[in-house]
């Protein structure tokens, strides 16, 4: 159970003061000892981007040949200051993602060492903009995409859980978390088996599934409509990347205070440390190897719809 790490990730954020230079030092005083926080600019404001590496025993960063789990917090922002005060629905991600890594330390700290690295990545915004978007508003970003899987997306990652707060549409109904299919290389893979046990086990329901289309994996920054950033990382990597959405039965805007589900972002962080419990030790796999080979070699490469595409 991960109730305490979220409420205290939650109570760090929550304010106007929130920075990655306290979280980075809040996480060192519970064991971290690999935490970077870098301050990034952009046209409408900045963010102080924050990575979090929670060695193996048989970890890559040790000399080790264990793989490497990246859990990823998608937002726009924590807050929309000065537009709206408090914490806003659209941090539901970077909450989920630090509440993983808090858990994640504190095991590595008390004995519970995982057998891969994990590296965890988000970044903390108490004052973004917003942007219009149907049938919702969207929180916007103080930087672009492209920068900012840049600074989350990291080539040590093997594969790669995406947290993202997916409140604002009608293709996910439901009070809690969903997985996506796998996406990789510009394919839409099957759904992981092995990602759905989990589901079971964390969640004691039924696996839920939202559906994708294949602009949702193509790059903003196109002019195609898109889900939400919960599946942008994928395009700036080459492992595999599923998407945990924290979603509502009715719409409710990323901008909206007063409407985080603690018990929702608690189950997506907690399933986030049980696939790394898992990940690791090969115990869970994204995609099946021999299915996506013969996808391939089927219907040939598909890695422009990781890029801008050509338009006519």
């Amino acid at each position: 159970m991960l109730l305490r790490q979220m409420l205290d990730v939650y109570d760090l954020i929550d304010k106007p003061q929130a920075s990655g230079n306290e979280t980075a030092d809040f996480l060192r005083a519970h064991g971290a000892t690999d935490v970077t926080v870098e301050r990034v600019s952009g046209e409408r404001g900045g963010t102080d981007c924050i990575k979090v590496l929670i060695p193996g025993s048989n970890g890559k960063s040790s000399g080790g040949t264990a793989p490497t789990l990246g859990i990823v917090g998608r937002l726009g922002g924590l807050g929309a200051r000065p537009e709206m005060i408090g914490a806003v629905s659209d941090g539901d991600g970077a909450v989920a993602a630090l509440t993983a890594a808090l858990k994640l330390v504190e095991m590595h700290e008390n004995g519970d060492v995982l057998e891969g690295d994990v590296i965890v990545a988000t970044h903390i915004c108490p004052d973004a903009p917003t942007l219009p978007h149907e049938p919702v508003p969207f929180m916007d970003s103080p930087i672009d995409m492209e920068t900012m899987n840049r600074m989350e997306v990291d080539e040590r990652m093997d594969a790669i859980v995406s947290i993202d707060t997916t409140k604002g549409n009608r293709i996910i109904n439901l009070n809690g978390i969903a997985i996506s299919p796998t996406v990789m290389q510009g394919y839409i893979l099957s759904v992981s088996n092995d990602l759905m046990d989990v589901m079971t086990r964390v969640t004691g329901k039924m696996p839920e599934v939202f559906a994708l289309s294949q602009q949702d994996i193509t790059p903003y920054g196109n002019d195609l409509y898109h889900l939400n950033s919960i599946l942008q990382p994928a395009t700036a990597t080459s492992a595999p990347v599923v998407g945990v959405a924290i979603a509502t039965e009715q719409m409710v805007a990323g901008c909206a205070t007063g409407a985080t589900h603690g018990t929702d972002v608690e189950e997506a962080a907690r399933f986030a440390v049980e696939v790394a419990k898992v990940y690791g030790p090969g115990a869970c796999k994204f995609y099946e190897e021999d299915q996506f080979s013969h996808l391939k070699d089927l219907y040939g490469d598909m890695t422009r719809f990781q890029g801008m595409g050509e338009a006519k």
